[in-house]
């Protein structure tokens, strides 16, 4: 692919992707791995043991000030106020006559909250929420700065559990703790978008290679696999997850999706 990412950007993760051999392909204004081997053998991976994405593609926004739930609660359609801190929700934020402007996950923090939007949505999503902010709320975009790695699979609580002090057997299904992933400050969240159980890890992308590799070498005898974003797609579409621009978009509702 010479020349294919010039004008594509890159996660931390890319030189890693391309000495594994990775297929990458343009993704969202992104040069992203789609398989490194057979999108099969992934797949299988993810169902029977455990695979490592990077989705550092997503995009982060930070939400903070005193009225953010209530602009948060006006901007998204599920319930910000039942949301405890550390807990995560799946919502969408949408037009008035209902359209998907985009689905997201929103995680309440001790202070503030996390919004985690589609990486084609970054740009569009940012404004969007520009054009709807209260006064008194700041939004920062942080999707250039943070790393984020999906481990997803039956083993992954036993490749990551060497590797944080992140008590992983206490960690709910969409619950988010502070701690550390080889030594590196992360939030380890119990989400993903495979159907499997597993874990979402942000940091700052400095630290991308030394989480990457101290995973891979700790899922050695665990079977842990890289997968692209190819096995990604056919585990969401197993479980029926919907993939905004080809499932859902402006012209539908989260009803007429099935996500009431």
């Amino acid at each position: 692919m010479s020349g294919a990412g010039d004008s594509l950007a890159e996660t931390g993760f890319t030189d890693l992707h391309r000495e594994l051999g990775a297929k990458l392909v343009p993704f969202a204004g992104f040069l992203m791995p789609i398989q490194y081997g057979s999108i099969t053998a992934e797949h299988r991976a993810v169902r029977e043991r455990a695979g490592l994405f990077d989705i550092s593609h997503m995009g982060e926004f930070f939400v903070h000030g005193p009225d953010a739930e209530a602009f948060l609660q006006r901007v998204t359609v599920n319930d910000v106020g039942a949301l405890a801190p550390h807990q995560a929700q799946y919502s969408c934020m949408c037009l008035p006559e209902g359209g998907i402007v985009d689905d997201v996950v929103l995680y309440r923090l001790a202070e503030g909250f996390l919004l985690v939007v589609n990486a084609s949505n970054i740009d569009k999503d940012s404004a969007w929420l520009g054009r709807h902010l209260l006064p008194g709320v700041s939004l920062e975009d942080r999707s250039a700065e943070i790393s984020l790695l999906a481990l997803q699979g039956p083993r992954a609580e036993a490749v990551l559990g060497p590797l944080t002090d992140v008590d992983l057997p206490g960690l709910r299904s969409y619950w988010k703790a502070d701690g550390h992933v080889a030594d590196t400050p992360a939030l380890v969240a119990r989400t993903g978008y495979t159907g499997e159980d597993g874990f979402e890890l942000y940091f700052e992308r400095e630290r991308s290679c030394v989480v990457w590799e101290a995973l891979m070498e700790a899922g050695r005898g665990e079977g842990l696999e890289p997968a692209g974003l190819g096995a990604r797609d056919t585990l969401r579409l197993e479980m029926r997850y919907p993939l905004y621009g080809q499932d859902i978009d402006e012209g539908t509702n989260p009803l007429e999706a099935g996500l009431g």
